[in-house]
């Protein structure tokens, strides 16, 4: 099967690489600048196109691949299978099911409408200041913007490589291709926050990194246990191996128990001791209280395009990895820790959802949000039932559409105001009507309101758990309320009654903020109404994995 020239043996690949492609295709660009007389001005219009086509050609593989991934044939498909570092076993093995077809698709998209955000094009005169991306004709180097400025082809690279590590993440079936990809999302990441970001940039660069750090070596760790505790496998091309790296074998020899039976580490179960380890190490990413405290610094600080990236895709790794690494492999250790993943789950609901009624910064407001939306994916997948995973995994994607909306509108009112403090604004609604009906859409759609697709993933979480988890069930439909307050509060403080004169006259959306936000309000109708869209392609997959979990090592 193909689509345009896409095949199920190439639409991966080309998904992952196309960003790559473009980071290399700047970083030749720049090369010829040193030995070609090419303007400033060029190299900066240059790098952007080249962003925008290389993540535009992600995004078609991305819904190509979705295309041609059939639900109805189940397990792995589109699978691009070779043999990389025969020494080591390791293997480059994309490939994609019911659980990673849906993050795939939501990462070419959001790292699309994120390189969108990145342009200056299409913009009023009074906001085409981007984050120190737009030349507004400084060239003291003694000007703050001055090193931004001149860094346009380096936030650009650095955006590229980072949708190709998120790409990659969700496209592994190697577990060593895993960890590079999950790795290689760190240092761009990094760096697009501390050049890029606000005042305390550099702090929130590093608390970003020690803490994503750390989970990764636990995560290394973990690894290298199950490698060394697998069985002789062979690779692709029938080479014998004495361990293997492929995800799939390592699932199936964990449903059989093989890892059940390997000898304790420090006193502890192997396969308890190894889910604990990837278990951290993914829920830092999650992030997972008593790990989040990253986050509203790193959201706080980034520029508005990287929020969108952070909020839309790499928090969807944390449960990604959950369900891919200790759910797939590690069985009879995930029904022992499943309350304890159900409570965590509650506590980052409402715990989180308080901390928003606090807020008085509205970016950090919707960065705590995020950590108590997150819960709800937790809390789904403690349930051990068909409907709570399944409404988990669409909480990931409908999550990854309504955040990066929320975070687009903080950019928006910023990039106006030059602040983000909700108190000082007021009777909003009277000068930027559009927004405020886009930014209403986005409140509304993450507190739950039925007919828009955040009320369809909250109803499957709850309905699934239940009739496991009744009384924590009750505890976390309490924050629906508080969900409520905080978004309704900030849309009174901001909008309505009299007008702040500070505002008088602020421009309405822009065509590049409308192209950006657009697409993604319509898709958080779409699948209000029409949920079965992404369900029907997960469904499949989820079941047989909850089964897998409920049967194997006995």
């Amino acid at each position: 099967m193909s689509f345009l020239f896409f095949t199920e043996g190439n639409v991966l690949s080309w998904a992952t690489f196309f960003p790559a492609i473009g980071m290399v295709l700047i970083g030749l660009m720049l090369a010829l600048r040193a030995v070609v007389s090419i303007s400033k001005k060029t190299a900066d219009e240059t790098s952007r196109w080249i962003a925008m086509v290389t993540s535009g050609l992600s995004l078609l593989a991305s819904f190509a691949a979705w295309k041609l991934y059939d639900p109805a044939k189940g397990g792995v498909q589109l699978e691009a299978h070779a043999v990389w570092i025969r020494g080591f076993n390791i293997e480059y093995y994309l490939g994609a099911d019911g659980l990673s077809i849906s993050m795939i698709l939501l990462s070419g998209l959001i790292s699309f409408v994120a390189t969108i955000a990145s342009m200056p094009w299409w913009s009023g005169a009074k906001d085409k200041e981007m984050a120190g991306m737009v030349d507004d004709g400084h060239d003291d180097p003694h000007h703050p913007k001055h090193f931004s400025i001149r860094m346009v082809p380096g936030y650009m690279a650095m955006l590229l490589l980072l949708q190709t590590g998120m790409m990659g993440t969700f496209a592994a079936l190697d577990m060593f291709l895993f960890y590079v990809f999950w790795e290689v999302m760190l240092l761009p990441m990094y760096f697009l926050i501390a050049i890029w970001g606000g005042p305390r940039k550099e702090y929130a660069a590093i608390k970003f990194f020690l803490y994503t750090l750390a989970g990764s070596v636990l995560m290394l760790l973990a690894i290298i246990g199950l490698y060394y505790n697998s069985l002789p496998s062979t690779l692709v091309d029938g080479t014998p191996a004495a361990h293997t790296f492929n995800l799939i074998t390592l699932a199936a020899q964990g449903h059989q128990g093989v890892f059940a039976k390997a000898l304790p580490i420090l006193g502890m179960k192997f396969t308890y001791a190894v889910f604990v380890g990837l278990f951290i190490g993914f829920a830092i990413k999650i992030p997972m209280f008593p790990f989040h405290t990253w986050l509203p610094d790193a959201h706080v600080e980034a520029p508005t395009p990287v929020s969108v990236i952070l909020a839309g895709v790499l928090l969807k790794m944390g449960p990604y990895g959950i369900l891919r690494f200790n759910y797939a492999i590690l069985p009879d250790a995930t029904r022992w820790a499943a309350t304890a993943i159900a409570v965590f789950g509650v506590i980052n609901i409402v715990y989180a959802a308080f901390v928003c009624l606090a807020q008085k910064d509205l970016k950090k407001m919707i960065a705590y949000s995020s950590v108590s939306h997150m819960g709800f994916t937790l809390l789904g997948m403690a349930a051990m039932t068909d409907t709570g995973i399944s409404g988990a995994v669409f909480n990931l994607f409908t999550h990854g559409i309504i955040s990066p909306m929320l975070f687009l509108i903080v950019g928006v009112i910023y990039d106006r105001a030059h602040h983000r403090e909700i108190e000082k604004f007021g009777g909003l609604a009277t000068v930027v009507p559009e927004y405020t009906a886009i930014m209403g859409l986005a409140f509304f759609a993450s507190l739950g309101l039925p007919g828009l697709c955040g009320f369809i993933s909250e109803f499957m979480v709850f309905s699934g758990t239940f009739p496991t988890y009744t009384t924590l069930v009750v505890i976390s439909a309490s924050s629906v309320i508080i969900t409520a307050a905080y978004y309704l509060w900030a849309i009174h403080r901001m909008f309505l009654g009299k007008l702040n004169p500070a505002y008088k006259g602020y421009p309405d959306l822009n065509w590049r903020e409308r192209i950006a936000l657009y697409p993604l309000g319509a898709i958080a109708i779409f699948l209000g109404f029409y949920p079965q869209y992404i369900l029907g392609n997960i469904n499949g997959t989820l079941s047989a994995l909850i089964k897998s979990v409920q049967s194997g090592a006995l």
